[in-house]
């Protein structure tokens, strides 16, 4: 196969090659990202692409989920076994917003409109500590040490008694203090739960003795109802007595308002104010109306007026509208007109034309007539309508005087008449609630009802084993998502194509596969279908088609750090095209830990270094491989002034002089990190291709070392992974098409080779193990 190449040139630098993959200067294309890990365009973005990067996660944290799934649904299962099981007994009670009324508003509590608000209060009531006194104060739980116990087991607590001193003689027969603790128990175990949308209220007791949970529940209720029943006679005792003082209070003022207001009316002589009132009022009223209709008809007549006073022509419609003006026109535009037409053929000075001329005239005469005539008339019409309104003006004056004169007088009389009113109406309601609530008082009426009472639990209401474990697995699951979701986000290492794409913007030119535990590099190498090398000669071919002149003379790899593959990468791309039958030169140009030569077997005494201080000729630091086409300059002995050595132009010229000997230079060179090395021998070769290592590469680090690479104005024509994982990578046995190590992207045809082992062989190829 013969392979593009770009010639040879006497330049002391090889041309600069334009890498296709590159995504700066040159423009990427049009329809998405280069290489293996671009998404597909009908996924990117979409929901599809976010689930499938969910699942990767959660393929790969697997064991973490799991772990955290069974740690928490164990102490859940252990926690539940050692809980003491406990019974749960419910009373439903209905609580109505009024009480069944023997006597109409007999009850003396405020009526308050809000349903909201009263239910509230009855729960919050209902959960009142005095509820749960009561309680335990009639079923004398203070004296029963059964119910006193401890329930369950508590770390805190146990380590708390220890501390705790032991209580006395006169601490154990405190009556009031166990009857506190046995309402603090109550108080503990008890819950009210309202029925949503209607009035009903459940109330249950939690206690390890079904029958006692029965028996407290029950009380519950008893006690509530009894108090709200105490809080009714109590109100109502209370309300008889202020009424009673409140009306004797009410009586006296009413009958000192009445004689008061007897005393004015006499002496102002006050007797049917309301009648002279309301004539005075009605007369003002009325000539109020007058006075504006009188003044839109002055408004009207001067508007009038002052339009045709400020006119210069005939052109308003108060002139236009006139019949006499109208005529007067008319004969003047036909004398107009005849003027005009005997005009053509006559002179001014003609008896016929100065005869038009004085028609003309006198219509203008008894039309200026006629306007003066119009403005007089309208100018009437307005003083007319303003001596008028001046007139009803004086009359309104008078009226108005009228009114508040007598309305002065009778502003007092009003005042003890309201008064009275007020007194009497209070009066009179306060006798009516005396009478309501005295008869009330009597009637034992209440709001609180008990629906059904608690029945003797038979099942445990908790612990509950399933519940348990289905929470904690539930709690267990989110807990171990969020850590394999924050591990994730955390973890910055490169383990997939993709995400060297869109750190870098690098195409990804090949994905080469971790070798398995248990087998050697070479190993795989000798195995020509073996995944590894399939997918170095992958790679290989992708470097054939990564440039616009196919593949590049001078070939760099390096890496970010070390350990990442890039030697490896080297030898495997010398040896696959030295096999294509190319003549390959491949040098270790790493002058700080060079590797190569050992690989190959061979020595390193001389080499690379050796001949850039001028110690020796390109083919003396030379060595023949044991691959046909392939030869090796090794890096010699290391230098303590690489970066120098490397920045002198003697390496142009050996990649000057080589290109006239080799079809292509490989130059597996240092790390980018740390060291100037590797910018300094980009900027020299034609195309550089940087390698990752996946799961040991971090982001940060290789963004530094691309920046490196780009300041130096090397030219990056793609990215290569290396050590994939696809397992570790969270994708499982495979990863897309056409990568998925150890699946069908690198087995095909080998099942065929298999079943035909008799077929006839390529000559010089020998079969496979």
């Amino acid at each position: 196969m013969n392979v593009m190449s770009n010639g040879g040139g006497d330049d002391s630098r090889p041309a600069r090659l334009t890498p296709v993959g590159q995504s700066t200067p040159v423009a990427r294309d049009p329809y998405g990202p280069l290489g293996y890990g671009a998404p597909p365009p009908e996924a990117d973005g979409s929901f599809a692409q976010d689930f499938l990067e969910y699942w990767r996660i959660f393929y790969k944290r697997k064991w973490l989920i799991a772990g955290v799934v069974v740690a928490a649904v164990a102490v859940s299962g252990v926690r539940t076994l050692m809980m003491t099981p406990l019974y749960t007994a419910s009373v439903r009670i209905q609580i109505d917003r009024q009480a069944a009324k023997v006597v109409q508003a007999g009850e003396v509590e405020a009526n308050d409109s809000r349903s909201y608000d009263f239910l509230k209060t009855e729960y919050e009531l209902l959960q009142s500590r005095t509820v749960a006194e009561r309680v335990a104060s009639a079923l004398k739980l203070g004296e029963d040490a059964e119910f006193l116990k401890p329930r369950g087991v508590s770390i805190p607590g146990a380590i708390a008694s220890v501390f705790r001193p032991a209580p006395t003689g006169q601490q154990k027969a405190d009556k009031a203090a166990m009857e506190r603790r046995a309402t603090g128990v109550i108080v503990a175990n008890r819950g009210v739960r309202p029925v949503p949308g209607s009035r009903l209220v459940d109330v249950t007791y939690t206690d390890p003795d079904p029958r006692r949970a029965q028996r407290i529940a029950n009380s519950y209720a008893d006690a509530y109802i009894a108090s709200n029943l105490d809080k009714r006679f109590q109100a109502n005792a209370y309300a008889k007595t202020f009424l009673e003082d409140q009306i004797k209070q009410m009586k006296l003022r009413l009958e000192e308002s009445e004689k008061v207001l007897l005393e004015f009316a006499e002496r102002e002589q006050i007797v049917i104010v309301t009648e002279k009132a309301s004539i005075a009022e009605t007369n003002l009223a009325a000539a109020n109306v007058a006075l504006g209709q009188i003044i839109s008809e002055r408004i009207k007549n001067e508007q009038l007026w002052k339009q045709v006073a400020e006119a210069n022509a005939i052109n308003v419609p108060q002139l236009l509208s006139n019949s006499v003006i109208d005529g007067l026109r008319a004969r003047r535009n036909v004398l107009t007109t005849e003027y005009q037409e005997k005009l053509e053929t006559f002179k001014p000075t003609f008896p016929a034309m100065i005869e038009i001329s004085s028609k003309i005239k006198e219509i203008d005469r008894q039309l200026a007539t006629e306007v003066t005539t119009i403005k007089a008339s309208l100018k009437a019409a307005y003083d007319t309508s303003l001596r008028q309104e001046e007139a009803v003006r004086e009359q309104v004056e008078t009226l108005r005087a009228e009114v508040l004169d007598l309305q002065k007088r009778s502003i007092q009389y009003n005042i003890l008449k309201r008064e009275v009113d007020t007194n009497r109406s209070l009066y009179n309601g306060l006798l009516q609630r005396f009478k309501e609530v005295d008869i009330a008082g009597g009637v034992g009426a209440n709001n609180v009802f008990v629906v059904d009472r608690a029945q003797v639990p038979v099942v445990p209401s908790s612990p509950n084993m399933t519940r348990a474990l289905v929470l904690a697995f539930g709690l267990g699951l989110g807990a171990g998502l969020a850590g394999a979701y924050l591990l994730e986000r955390l973890d910055d290492t490169i383990r997939a194509p993709e995400e060297i794409e869109r750190i870098s913007g690098l195409a990804t030119l090949g994905i080469i596969p971790k070798v398995a535990a248990g087998k050697t590099i070479e190993a795989e190498f000798s195995d020509p279908r073996s995944a590894l090398s399939e997918a170095y000669r992958s790679l290989c071919t992708a470097l054939q088609f990564s440039t616009d002149d196919g593949l590049p003379r001078t070939l760099l790899v390096t890496s970010a750090a070390p350990s990442e593959g890039k030697s490896i990468t080297a030898l495997a791309i010398a040896r696959h095209f030295a096999a294509m039958g190319q003549k390959v030169l491949l040098i270790d140009a790493d002058l700080r830990n060079p590797s190569l030569h050992a690989k190959l077997g061979l020595e390193a005494h001389m080499g690379f270094s050796n001949y850039l201080i001028g110690a020796c000729n390109p083919p003396e630091a030379f060595q023949r491989t044991g691959i046909p086409n392939l030869t090796f300059m090794a890096s010699g002995p290391l230098p303590p002034n690489a970066a120098d050595l490397l920045a002198s132009a003697r390496v142009h010229s050996l990649l000057s002089i080589g290109h006239e000997v080799f079809d292509l230079i490989v130059l597996d060179g240092p790390p980018v990190m740390g060291l100037a090395d590797a910018p300094i021998l980009s900027s020299t070769a034609a195309a550089t291709v940087f390698i990752v290592g996946a799961g040991q590469a971090r982001t940060g680090m290789i963004r530094a070392a691309l920046r490196r690479l780009q300041l130096s104005r090397g030219a990056l024509i793609g990215a290569v992974l290396t050590k994939f994982d696809a397992k570790s990578a969270g994708y499982g046995y495979g990863y897309g098409y056409g990568y998925g190590y150890g699946g069908d992207g690198y087995t095909y045809g080998r099942q065929s080779l298999q079943d035909n082992d008799d077929r006839p062989q390529l000559p010089g190829v020998r079969k496979s193990a």
